[in-house]
């Protein structure tokens, strides 16, 4: 049966859809621009989005299992729940859902709340599922990249807890894995929850002096100012958005962002092999600078 994909091209969905076509499965990514759909070979593309009640109904035909991925967005939540409830309307019992860890935890930053609410449904609507809770994404530092590298600091906000940075390509392997086992499996599987961490906890300091060894130059972290993360922000993206992402790093500055035990060794015995790790991430983006 079919796998179907939504947030296909996005920083985690391409690698899904990557992951699930190298692994010989049906997949069909959903997808708002099929112009700008880069799929493998083999893969099908379905067009429209998560509050398109008609192009849902005809992306799900034919389809057993969901990888559910809705980004940050004022109407998430009805995204979630309309997908939801299509696909169960569809006949699909089998979910593998991106969540986000602490997401019962930090309910004051809206994007928690709404995946907290969405596990709720998932869970009381008795789907066969995988919630993965990803911890904050290395990929998001692509996003500031220009900033180390030109000015020499590391402005994010992720105060002096430790957070467990997490690859993309891990998250995609893993929810691909789980995809293709709750598929292939002869009835429905137990509802499971798995944290998605990188290797190493890291603070603000020691993110700085990652890429200070990398560099070969002096990068210094830019301090715990959520407000000033707000501020900056809002210069390129609604003001809604800016002032969650502060309210994020607040949680980040108050809490950290920390895996619980075992959560590095599951997912090292998942994937068969080490987690990829930040300094990886940073070594890469150096050696491109410096060639």
């Amino acid at each position: 049966m079919t796998i179907l994909v939504t947030g296909a091209t996005g920083r985690v969905g391409h690698h899904v859809v990557q992951q699930l076509a190298a692994r010989g499965a049906a997949v069909r990514a959903l997808v708002r621009d099929p112009a700008k759909a880069a799929v493998p070979a083999g893969v099908e593309v379905a067009t429209g989005d998560l509050l398109d009640i008609d192009a849902l109904r005809a992306a799900f035909r034919g389809v057993r299992t969901l990888f559910l991925l809705n980004a940050v967005a004022g109407d998430e939540f009805t995204q979630a729940l309309i997908t939801l409830n299509i696909a169960r309307e569809a006949g699909v019992e089998r979910v593998v859902y991106l969540s986000v860890l602490h997401s019962e935890r930090f309910v004051n930053v809206p994007h928690f709340a709404v995946k907290s609410g969405a596990e709720r449904m998932i869970a009381q609507m008795g789907f066969s599922a995988t919630i993965l809770r990803p911890a904050y994404f290395i990929d998001n530092d692509l996003m500031i990249r220009d900033v180390i590298l030109n000015h020499g600091v590391y402005p994010m906000p992720v105060g002096g807890k430790g957070i467990a940075m997490v690859d993309a390509r891990d998250i995609a392997e893993v929810a691909a894995r789980e995809l293709i086992r709750r598929d292939e499996a002869p009835g429905a599987l137990p509802l499971d929850t798995i944290n998605l961490v990188g290797p190493d906890t890291l603070t603000g300091p020691d993110i700085a002096a990652i890429w200070s060894d990398v560099l070969g130059r002096p990068v210094a972290y830019g301090g715990d100012d959520p407000a000033a993360f707000e501020q900056n922000l809002s210069i390129f993206m609604p003001k809604w958005m800016a002032y969650e992402m502060r309210l994020m790093a607040e949680r980040y500055v108050s809490d950290g962002m920390m895996p619980e035990a075992g959560d590095v060794e599951r997912l090292t015995a998942i994937l068969g092999r080490p987690l990829h790790t930040y300094r990886g991430f940073a070594g890469r983006i150096a050696a491109a600078a410096q060639a």
